[in-house]
């Protein structure tokens, strides 16, 4: 009895869970898209709760009486509270990505879970200063994972695939914002939605394995007589590890926590009042913003699709340039044009910052050792919400005349401009090994 043929490569089953409109699926291991998979259905729902803070600000303002004056402090506290991400993140070269991602996980879905019994502002900012820090470490250690996991030629698919359906969950969140002024409890539904991942976890905790590349490097560890310590210990060495990638490597670190910086006070500022500047000044009800987020969003993240595929194929500095000289441009569109206009000019500057993102998160973490990279990663991370708080104290600054918004955005967002300028002075990694481009 003749064996059954063996299907080539090329003819692998596409995974169900990646929209065809994402474009083709490279000839990859099972064991890798289902790493990829993984990662992408935990970040689906932490960009639902990003999405919260934006789209619902206006009906939590009313619902807690949260002031207009305290607009710009409240969001800032609450962006600043991703500082200790850093800090998170550092473990992650100690204990493991796997086991550090898990726990930040957990604690960001019982945060989100918990913003929907806030009966105060303090216990709004408070609640989501928790549930931030654990969520941009999360995200942090998602993109380590991806990086150290997924061979050279495709690791910028695999890292703008992985932006492109975590975004997706801003598409979940503007569905379910269409029907708040419906829905039980209106806004406090939407963060109740947090449970969802606690229901999953023993699907993320049996799914998910350690790196080869820290599993590698933590053997190593041991035979060298290096072993795990407890809890102090391991925060000793974590802030180590801080000391040693700024002593190593502070040329890279620098360009690279100078990029995300200024790109987030850009990006942050766009973003953060598109909502509030469409209910206001353009009359739209919150079922014409959450088809504009849905419909034009799904077309937007194909920015980070391209920008991994262009990365690997034309090189990272190339697109991380040109999307982020073009933000700017889009972003005076929407808040000076006409109303014709806002729709596809927000299709566009998503589309830029999806696709600059992409780069930015490649960069953060090719850049260093398999000993630093989550470190590093999570200095991004400390950068880009710094120059979030920084964004927003700007604007907030700016705009105590009213009227002044649509101003002081596209003066904003012109840091992108510097930020793409920067990226000039980074060497390339497209299709170089890890070990090429950093070390070991």
């Amino acid at each position: 009895m003749e064996a059954a043929p063996i299907l080539p490569a090329a003819k692998r089953r596409r995974p169900l869970w990646i929209p065809h409109f994402l474009g083709a699926v490279p000839d990859l291991e099972p064991a890798k898209l289902r790493t990829l998979g993984i990662l992408s259905l935990a970040l689906y729902f932490e960009q639902y709760d990003f999405s919260m803070l934006s789209a619902a600000w206006g009906h939590i303002t009313a619902s807690l009486g949260i002031a207009e004056s305290q607009f710009g402090t409240d969001l800032m506290m609450i962006r600043l509270g991703a500082l200790p991400a850093l800090g998170i993140v550092a473990f992650a070269d100690r204990i493991g990505r796997r086991r550090l991602f898990l726990v930040s996980l957990m604690a960001s879905s019982v945060g989100t879970l918990l913003t929907a019994w806030a009966r105060s502002p303090f216990q709004f900012v408070a609640l989501q200063m928790a549930t931030r820090a654990f969520m941009t470490a999360g995200i942090s250690v998602a993109f380590v994972i991806l990086t150290e996991e997924f061979p050279a030629e495709h690791r910028g698919w695999a890292i703008g695939m992985l932006g492109a359906l975590g975004s997706c969950g801003i598409g979940f969140g503007a569905a379910l914002f269409a029907a708040v002024d419906v829905l039980p409890f209106g806004w406090r539904a939407l963060y109740a939605v947090g449970i969802v991942p606690l229901l999953l976890f023993p699907r993320f905790r049996g799914g998910l394995l350690e790196t080869g590349r820290f599993e590698r490097m933590d053997a190593a560890r041991r035979c060298e007589g290096v072993t795990r310590t407890g809890v102090s210990g391991t925060l000793s060495a974590a802030l180590a590890t801080v000391v040693l990638l700024a002593r190593q490597h502070p040329r890279r670190l620098s360009i690279v926590a100078a990029i995300a910086f200024l790109s987030t006070v850009g990006a942050v500022s766009v973003f953060q009042f598109t909502s509030f500047f469409l209910r206001t000044v353009h009359g739209w009800a919150p079922w014409q913003y959450s088809v504009m987020v849905f419909v034009g969003g799904a077309i937007g993240i194909i920015g980070n699709i391209l920008a991994g595929r262009w990365g690997d194929r034309f090189g990272r500095r190339r697109i991380g340039v040109a999307t982020m000289i073009a933000f700017p441009v889009f972003a005076a569109v929407f808040y000076n044009g006409p109303g014709w206009s806002l729709a596809p000019s927000w299709i566009a500057f998503v589309f830029c910052v999806s696709a600059s993102s992409t780069v930015v998160r490649a960069f953060s973490t090719e850049l260093f050792p398999t000993s630093q990279r989550g470190t590093a990663s999570g200095m991004n991370a400390l950068c880009e919400t710094i120059g979030a708080a920084t964004g927003l104290v700007l604007l907030a600054l700016g705009t105590q005349v009213p009227g002044n918004l649509a101003r002081m955005t596209t003066l904003l967002s012109l840091s992108l401009v510097a930020s793409g300028l920067l990226v000039l002075l980074l060497p390339e990694t497209r299709q170089k090994e890890l070990e090429a481009i950093s070390g070991p």
